[in-house]
């Protein structure tokens, strides 16, 4: 009796319970990067039609931004700790040819800048309103902070994503643990796993975390606050472009000698989507981790060259800070020769790679750059403010061009290095 009453139950059981496996199948099956195109489609459609409730969706974003900056110092430290560590005597990592790129791409993009400004120069309405902000007085003092930041206290670089002295400490540490035993070793490596499964987790989210942040953002900020300043955004995203699809094809083909664009592409469409929104190169760290190791790039390479592109290879924060100044330099009728105009870029190069990886890091290097040509604090402050104003689009777009190229630059390198084993 007992078994005819409950053999029923089971079919009816199963009936009224939704089977999620069609869902699961489905979503497993369908790129990410189509899914983020589906949250932005998604966003936007809600900012439009229901721009009350896409207000309220800021929240969700705002956890998944978090939830990057959160894994993004434990990943680093452990997957550079551990990739030092676990490193075998005559295996290359190719740190130098990328640390060129770095270098050397930030400094092209800050050339395109000048050229681009004086090309086509923009006029700021700079009032007398005054900005309470704070910003480094020279570059001697921008280059003690980063002196400073090595040498920070480990616990405090990982609370506060001081990404310098978090590699400092890894690497400090990795060649330590190189002479240790072997089941030391075997933990460290266990434990970067560990950690590379959470990132995992956290990156499959992303699509919700692109919805709530273009829901949220459309919703409140909309378009009306960039109309006044259309000229300076054209000049802006126009270098930006250029360098992404002009001047890094041309490096990228001088290091593999064959079609860059795929690569360059592929890097713009899952990378630079990712950072676009999240506006943070220290957020998308774990993005261009995930790239790298899809891609197939060498572990003990892009485990160190990925964190070191988010606090040095800033080509997108090299052209802010000069279209700007340039902008405030035109505004004010000042004279500009071409040894100032090459003196620029290598300043706006320099204060780009000591730019923070966050939303807006870039913009507190303005006065510095305006410094050069006597502009005093207050106006270059306002300056800054007028970057505010327009962050929504040039610290997205700058930030996309900022992270996508850190895995650009690696894959190119490892990628020309095959070839000369080749």
């Amino acid at each position: 009796m007992l078994q005819r009453r409950g053999s029923p139950a089971a079919p009816e059981q199963d009936r009224e319970t939704p089977d999620m496996t069609p869902v699961l199948n489905l979503l497993n099956r369908t790129s990410l990067v189509v899914q983020i195109m589906i949250g932005l489609v998604a966003g936007i459609a809600m900012a439009v039609f229901a721009p009350d409730t896409a207000a309220s969706l800021g929240f969700v974003g705002k956890v998944f931004v978090s939830a990057l900056k959160a894994v993004a110092p434990i990943l680093v430290f452990i997957l550079v700790m551990a990739s030092i560590a676990n490193h075998r005597h005559g295996t290359e990592t190719h740190i130098r040819p990328i640390l060129v790129l770095y270098l050397f791409g930030t400094f092209a993009a800050a050339v395109v800048a000048v050229i681009a400004s004086m090309a086509f120069p923009s006029n700021l309405a700079l009032s007398t309103s005054d900005v309470a902000l704070s910003a480094p007085g020279g570059i001697t003092e921008v280059l003690q902070s980063l002196l400073l930041s090595v040498v920070d206290n480990p616990v405090s670089a990982l609370m506060n994503a001081n990404f310098i002295g978090v590699l400092a400490w890894a690497i400090g540490l990795g060649v330590a643990i190189r002479h240790a035993g072997e089941t030391t070793r075997t933990v460290v490596a266990d434990l970067s796993n560990g950690v590379t499964l959470i990132v995992r987790v956290v990156i499959r989210f992303a699509p919700l975390g692109i919805f709530g942040l273009v829901a949220s953002t459309l919703a409140q900020s909309g378009l009306d606050a960039l109309l006044g300043y259309l000229h300076l955004l054209a000049v802006l995203i126009g270098c930006m472009l250029f360098v992404a699809l002009v001047v890094n094809p041309i490096i990228v083909f001088w290091k593999i000698r064959r079609n860059p664009f795929p690569l360059v592409l592929l890097c713009l469409r899952e990378s630079g989507i990712t950072a676009f929104f999240t506006r943070s190169s220290a957020a998308n760290i774990p993005v261009n981790m995930a790239l790298s190791e899809k891609l197939g790039l060498h572990e003990d390479t892009y485990s160190v060259s990925i964190p070191l592109g988010a606090t040095i290879n800033m080509a997108g924060a090299a052209i802010t800070i000069t279209v700007l100044t340039l902008a405030a330099v035109h505004t004010l009728g000042i004279a500009v020769d071409i040894p100032t105009a090459i003196l620029l870029s290598v300043v706006a190069a320099v204060c780009a790679c000591g730019a923070s990886g966050v939303a807006g890091g870039s913009l507190l290097l303005i006065p510095l750059a305006c410094s050069l040509f006597g502009i005093p604090s207050e106006i270059a402050m306002q300056v800054v403010a007028v970057g505010f104003i327009i962050g929504v689009l040039q610290d997205s777009a700058e930030t996309a061009l900022n992270s996508s190229t850190d895995v650009l630059f690696t894959a190119a390198a490892c990628l020309a290095e095959e070839r000369q084993a080749a």
